[in-house]
């Protein structure tokens, strides 16, 4: 079966600087893959290939059909951390369907269905009338996951989606997501810092580092979960954070 994600021996950067070399992996339709690092380490350039947003300056990152430019559901950290939105939370979930619109100025029936099967799904229906700067930050989060839907169910690309969330809606974010990789099989490819709460629900592990011999990051992991928690970057990123 064809890879969702297939990213052969990448370099990405800006400018003709490279700030990732040599990145190899592979996210198999339904996987859940969580990417780990420090700041600086390349996390969000790497979610711009994927994106399709900058191109390998070499090697390649191929996408499955289905998941290409415009097709991907994308949660970004500055979304997630906008609560005045003053829009309806039905447009806004309503919206994530724009990818496909093209010139097409009004939404068809299908997109409307979806977005009301998405916000029963993620249990904001009831909200959908309500402004989205008015609802908890749980609440936001699962509006704009639905939104996420909306783009593509196949693919869902997540940069740190439950930042600045207390504990309680956090666990409930994780759950949201482990239940729609489990019951749709939709493939989820998430930045997180909190990677003791992430790596429960993935199943594998890329974890980006600094070179010890150049200024550049380079794929220092890739394995899954348990392989991660073993691991020297495991051991000293992950431990470090469950202490």
């Amino acid at each position: 079966m064809e890879p969702v994600i297939a990213v052969l021996d990448a370099a990405l950067g800006y400018n003709g600087y490279a700030v990732i070399r040599s990145l190899t992996f592979t996210v198999p339709q339904g996987g859940y893959l969580c990417i780990a690092g420090e700041n600086g380490s390349g996390k969000s350039t790497l979610i711009k290939g994927i994106l399709g947003l900058i191109t390998p300056m070499s090697g390649g990152i191929k996408l499955g059909a289905g998941a290409g430019p415009g097709q991907t559901g994308y949660l970004s950290q500055q979304m997630a951390a906008k609560k005045d939105f003053p829009a309806g939370v039905y447009e806004i979930v309503l919206s994530g369907g724009l990818g496909r619109m093209g010139l097409r100025p009004f939404y068809s029936r299908p997109e409307k269905t979806a977005a009301e099967e998405n916000m029963r799904r993620l249990g904001v229906w009831d909200l959908r009338e309500r402004c989205f700067r008015e609802l908890s930050g749980g609440q936001q989060r699962r509006v704009l996951l639905a939104r996420a839907l909306c783009a593509s169910r196949k693919l869902l690309v997540l940069d740190e989606p439950a930042a600045g969330l207390d504990p309680l809606i956090t666990a409930d974010v994780y759950g949201l997501l482990e239940q729609l990789n489990r019951e749709m099989g939709v493939t989820i490819v998430m930045v997180s810092h909190d990677i003791v709460s992430a790596a429960k629900f993935a199943h594998t592990v890329l974890h980006l580092k600094k070179s010890a011999d150049e200024n550049v990051n380079t794929q220092c992991f890739f394995g899954t979960a348990d392989e991660y928690i073993k691991s020297d970057a495991g051991r000293e990123f992950y431990v470090h954070r469950s202490v």
